[in-house]
């Protein structure tokens, strides 16, 4: 009797939405819990090349905590792709520019570098407030330990 591993299809994920209140958490301990929720390492059926996760609703990034100084120190860099065309920002601007992005950045960066991290990117949705338009898709709220 021969004995096959199990490899999981797209269709065989069921996919729910969670939604994670990120008031008070530090930056790091909740985009780990973030990224493996999007890759589906919680779930019996994970295959690394399948998605087999699910989708998050992020909640009041405005009010996420830096530990230490890195919220004078750390640094957000983009190039425009011209000569000198190096633009930095540090982590306290740009949490009253754009709060979300702070969250997308540390996410995206803990996600694979590939087209199914891409796919998996798209499974994020987060907002400044504690509003979101994702109500019809009942998310559970995810607790953060």
């Amino acid at each position: 009797m021969k004995k096959y591993t199990y490899s999981a299809k797209e269709s065989d994920n069921e996919g729910k939405w969670f939604l994670v209140d990120a008031e008070g958490a530090v930056l790091g301990r909740i985009a780990t819990v973030i990224a493996a929720r999007l890759r589906g390492k919680h779930n019996p059926l994970y295959t690394p090349h399948t998605d087999t996760g699910d989708s998050v609703v992020v909640i009041n990034a405005d009010k996420i905590v830096f530990t230490g100084r890195k919220l004078e120190q750390k640094n957000y860099y983009r190039h425009s792709g011209y000569i000198g065309g190096l633009k930095t920002i540090n982590a306290k601007e740009l949490l009253q520019k754009r709060p979300e992005d702070i969250i997308r950045f540390a996410v995206k960066g803990m996600l694979p570098k590939n087209r199914l991290g891409r796919k998996l990117f798209k499974k994020l949705k987060v907002y400044a407030g504690d509003k979101h338009p994702h109500s019809a898709q009942q998310p559970e709220v995810m607790e953060l330990s």
